[in-house]
């Protein structure tokens, strides 16, 4: 690299530095999403099973969420102290949706029992990482193996952010779970992502 263009280039990051009023060695951190965060906002129950957390709006308030595929071995335990509610949307497709008795039923898989999507609704400048977020949910007995998030339409004007889950089994069955404006809903698709 020629001297000229070196000059120009931290020239260049030095005024841009004054322009933003930040010195050139801020870092912006923000609190990762790791055990710690997930045992903190959900109890010590709970930790990551690899999957990456998502972050959009799913409640529609224009405030960031997350949702953050977890092992919860026993969801129901910490409910109150860490002031999250647990919702069963796909049992309550199917009929019968009260997690205090949907938790207890067994799996097709064993090695996942437990999995559950943790969502939090952001709350103020913070969103998600608020000290106080607006809303946690617990959603659990979603069969995943793999999460994206989409938009979808629930009616011609309107349209929400769904978190899209590929389900495991042998049918390769595709289903979303969105809010609704007072809880989340499970819908099956059909069809794989792949």
């Amino acid at each position: 690299m020629s001297s000229p263009k070196w000059l120009f280039i931290a020239f260049s990051f030095c005024l841009l530095c004054a322009l933003t009023g930040q010195p050139a060695s801020a870092v912006v951190a923000k609190p990762p999403v790791d055990n710690d965060f997930v045992q903190q906002q959900f109890g010590a129950t709970c930790s990551l099973v690899g999957l990456y957390p998502l972050i959009a709006d799913f409640d529609g308030d224009g405030v960031e969420d997350i949702v953050i595929p977890a092992k919860c071995t026993n969801p129901m335990m910490n409910q109150a102290e860490n002031n999250f509610v647990v919702q069963d949307p796909y049992n309550g497709f199917f009929g019968y949706g009260n997690p205090k008795i949907t938790t207890q039923f067994s799996t097709e898989d064993p090695a996942r029992r437990g999995y559950s999507l943790l969502v939090i609704h952001g709350a103020g400048p913070d969103a998600w990482r608020s000290p106080t977020p607006k809303a946690k949910y617990m959603i659990v007995n979603v069969p995943f193996k793999d999460v994206l998030l989409k938009k979808m339409a629930l009616s011609k004007k309107k349209t929400v952010m769904a978190i899209f889950t590929e389900e495991t089994g042998g049918d390769q069955m595709t289903s979303i779970v969105y809010w609704d404006g007072r809880r989340y809903k499970y819908q099956p698709m059909g069809s794989s992502l792949e």
